[in-house]
């Protein structure tokens, strides 16, 4: 099963429980950020080497791993999204995948590290998960974005606490991405949605690093 096939699953049973009025609100909320999503961060740009904590406390130095090696970095709004758990665990399948090719696969979300070393413990990963709960990497990739006073009031009717999960009282996401960095940071591939039932399959990422391959061997 595809990875946006198990989400679309998912999306038809979160559609029969919270019914027309909330799936009308979130669809007119994705609408509404499009234009964002076209300013985001496309193939040809740089990617940023700044330095995040992963789930584990450490520092990990965006730019010197792009340096040494092909990077596919995906951003997940938090643990607390039942989207966001199926595409890591999809990604993390793919690993063994990602890492014949040389490569290295790296989750960001805004939460603090507390929470994103519960994302990765609560989905058995095995690749690091970064915090950027201050939003600078997304900011820099021109992907986050403040949520609109009726999704913030739908979120917190939900119990989907943002600001303390993330340490942040701005109540702001990055849009779901994925970008595929070259070695020596340039980003081949970029895949932007504001709508987060929607992700990038991991098979593509692939794809896009054999071809990477491909062009450093020639």
């Amino acid at each position: 099963m595809s990875l946006q096939t198990e989400l679309d699953t998912f999306k038809t049973s979160w559609l029969e429980r919270v019914g027309p009025d909330v799936a009308k609100l979130v669809d007119d909320d994705h609408v509404a950020l499009q234009s964002l999503a076209a300013d985001g961060a496309k193939a040809g740009d740089r990617f940023p080497a700044l330095v995040l904590t992963d789930q584990s406390g450490r520092a990990v130095d965006l730019g010197r791993l792009a340096d040494a090696q092909p990077l596919i970095v995906t951003f997940y709004r938090g643990g607390w999204c039942p989207y966001c758990n199926l595409e890591l665990r999809a990604y993390q399948k793919a690993l063994p995948d990602i890492d014949a090719l040389g490569a290295k696969l790296i989750a960001v979300s805004p939460e603090t590290p507390d929470n994103t070393l519960s994302t990765a413990e609560k989905n058995d990963l095995s690749f690091p998960v970064l915090s950027d709960n201050k939003g600078l990497l997304a900011d820099a990739l021109g992907i986050r974005f403040e949520l609109s006073p009726a999704i913030h009031a739908l979120y917190q009717k939900f119990g989907h606490d943002l600001a303390a999960r993330n340490g942040d009282d701005n109540w702001a996401l990055p849009m779901p991405a994925t970008f595929v960095v070259a070695k020596g940071g340039v980003i081949a591939h970029a895949d932007v949605d504001p709508d987060y039932r929607k992700r990038l399959d991991p098979a593509v990422t692939i794809d896009v690093l054999r071809r990477l391959a491909l062009v450093a061997a020639a």
